[in-house]
């Protein structure tokens, strides 16, 4: 196999983790308001503290693979990196943001004792979850339809061209696949009320996911596949979501996780082997930039493969254990109270003075 090609799948498969793993962030954040609804404020803040712990250990480390991934590509393919960062700058500008707020407001929600800052932070991380989760779509969407370069590989086509209707559907299927993802990883995490919500929610976002999917799927290896092979990724992803269907109707969250992770790997696969040899195509073909044409030197792609042996192992490693460090269900009875805040209506002096005089008045 060529370097360039071996390259080529490496980066699809650091998409693929990034994606998998990613994706149930994302899709927690997005329900994040949906699942913890109780009125009691201080029991909806138990909640929502019990859907953000199920990701808090983890979240940070499953962004390191869109970073990698990122910087495969631009020494990887340079030429690629720099087209697609340019072309896409908007967009790909919009999700860094989006990114930003969602972290900050992970790591800062429980910093200050106000329940007005828990809310911002609360909109905050739905804010930083639910954009990329579309924007990812209509990105890889665009990459699989073609896009305009011209003869010189740069991106001519405008901002407005990449919200075509074949794009837009692409961002509604990352955003179901996200959020039923989200919803089987909370029913597997949890235990109790959310665990009950999670997955009561997860039956018909499983429904719903299967009928967009499928369409898009379908919309892409017809009219955009550029190797008859993929048919095989259309159909694994077909029978997974099949099958998610059918667990979280019968309450097997275990494995309606594994088929909806199944889900998404088989939906990379179609998208990157979709657009192979080209790694971005062109509306004209003959100005695609391919595994060729835009890759770096061979001796590059050598001490690339080195240092990707030696060290993949090791990062492997250290996130499969970081899992199962923090394999248990989270409930929101372990949820000690915050000190120091009262998540209550607040009370005025006439109130207090009310509450003394009774106290008085029966001593």
């Amino acid at each position: 196999m060529e370097l360039t090609t071996l390259w080529f799948i490496i980066i699809a498969v650091l998409w693929t983790g990034y994606l998998v793993l990613e994706g149930f962030d994302f899709g927690v954040g997005i329900l994040l308001p949906i699942l913890a609804k109780e009125k009691d404020p201080e029991i909806r803040d138990k909640e929502r503290r019990v859907v953000i712990n199920s990701i808090g250990p983890v979240w940070d480390g499953n962004e390191v693979w869109l970073l990698t991934a990122g910087g495969a590509t631009f020494a990887a393919f340079p030429e690629w990196y720099a087209t697609l960062f340019s072309g896409f700058y908007l967009p790909l500008l919009l999700i860094l943001v989006a990114l930003i707020v969602r972290g900050v407001c992970f790591e800062y929600r429980g910093k200050i004792s106000d329940p007005g800052w828990a809310r911002w932070c609360d909109r905050g991380i739905v804010f930083g979850s639910w954009l990329p989760s579309i924007l990812w779509g209509v990105a890889f969407a665009n990459l699989v339809r073609g896009v305009d370069l011209d003869a010189a590989h740069n991106y001519v086509g405008g901002f407005w061209a990449l919200l075509n209707p074949f794009a837009l559907l692409g961002g509604v299927v990352t955003l179901a696949l996200f959020v039923s993802h989200g919803a089987v990883f909370l029913a597997l995490k949890t235990r109790g009320t959310i665990h009950e919500r999670a997955l009561r929610l997860a039956r018909p976002l499983s429904v719903v996911t299967l009928v967009v999917a499928g369409a898009w799927a379908l919309w892409a290896q017809l009219a955009y596949s550029r190797n008859d092979w993929t048919w095989a990724a259309v159909v694994v992803a077909a029978l997974a979501l099949l099958a998610l269907v059918a667990a979280v109707w019968v309450d097997r969250e275990g494995w309606a996780f594994v088929t909806s992770a199944v889900t998404i790997v088989a939906a990379v696969v179609l998208i990157f082997g979709a657009m192979y040899p080209n790694v971005m195509p062109a509306t004209d073909p003959a100005n695609s930039l391919t595994v060729d044409n835009a890759s770096s030197t061979h001796y590059t792609l050598v001490i690339m493969t080195w240092v990707a042996v030696v060290l993949t192992p090791l990062v492997l490693l250290y996130q499969g254990w970081t899992y199962w460090v923090f394999r248990k269900r989270l409930t929101a009875e372990a949820i000690p109270d915050p000190i120091g805040l009262s998540l209550r209506a607040p009370r005025d002096d006439a109130d207090d003075a009310t509450d003394r005089a009774a106290a008085s008045g029966t001593r």
